[in-house]
């Protein structure tokens, strides 16, 4: 993942303080199964992989309170000034590799890759590091294909790349995705916030 002037890393649209209408639409449908997978989870301590700005990390340090969170990216200038912005007490942000992560097995209840996994070479080295250090649960998204890159093609984005968004080198389908996952653990939840796959998987 690389950064460029304007946009984090990782990222190539702000969906999060998007003001169009359809957009803000989408992510409230995106926010609502997020937080009830979330609230299902019942997580005490949270690591995030592949936080970005920190936007959700630090929703979710405040909704548990004392509980830990850390939320880690690879290294960005933009990054460390938005992290910095949203220090809190109980929220560490780090610079690590997401396939050779520096905490100890089970060290957090949960481990979350909120819009990641298309964008690494390695899904399944990530994973694997993810549910080596958390010991409850595993929560993921993705963007659904072929749906994703349909609805980039009909409004008229990347068609030289047949509406694939840049820097997504991975692609599954809800069915391909929640197969991914069971390896690592039991989904106990596969959602379908339009247009992507949200999945719980229990360790």
């Amino acid at each position: 993942m690389s950064a460029t002037a304007d946009v984090p890393t990782g990222n190539t649209f702000d969906k999060y303080g998007s003001s169009n209408p359809v957009v803000k639409r989408l992510m409230t449908g995106f926010h609502s199964t997020l937080d009830e997978l979330w609230a299902q989870a019942a997580p005490r301590s949270i690591l995030d992989v592949g936080c970005g700005e920190g936007v959700l990390t630090a929703e979710w340090a405040e909704r548990l309170g004392d509980g830990r969170i850390v939320g880690i990216d690879l290294d960005d200038p933009k990054l460390r000034a938005d992290w910095e912005r949203r220090s809190r007490p109980n929220l560490e942000f780090r610079v690590e590799e997401a396939t050779s992560l520096s905490f100890a097995e089970g060290e957090f209840d949960m481990a979350c890759a909120i819009e990641v996994l298309e964008h690494v070479p390695e899904p399944e080295a990530t994973l694997a590091e993810m549910a080596r250090v958390a010991s409850g649960h595993l929560l993921v998204s993705v963007p659904r294909e072929p749906l994703w890159r349909g609805l980039n093609v009909a409004r008229g984005s990347y068609l030289r790349v047949l509406g694939n968004t840049p820097g997504h080198v991975n692609h599954w389908s809800k069915r391909a995705f929640v197969a991914l996952l069971s390896r690592y653990g039991t989904v106990e939840e596969a959602r379908s916030p339009f247009p992507w796959t949200m999945v719980l998987v229990r360790l």
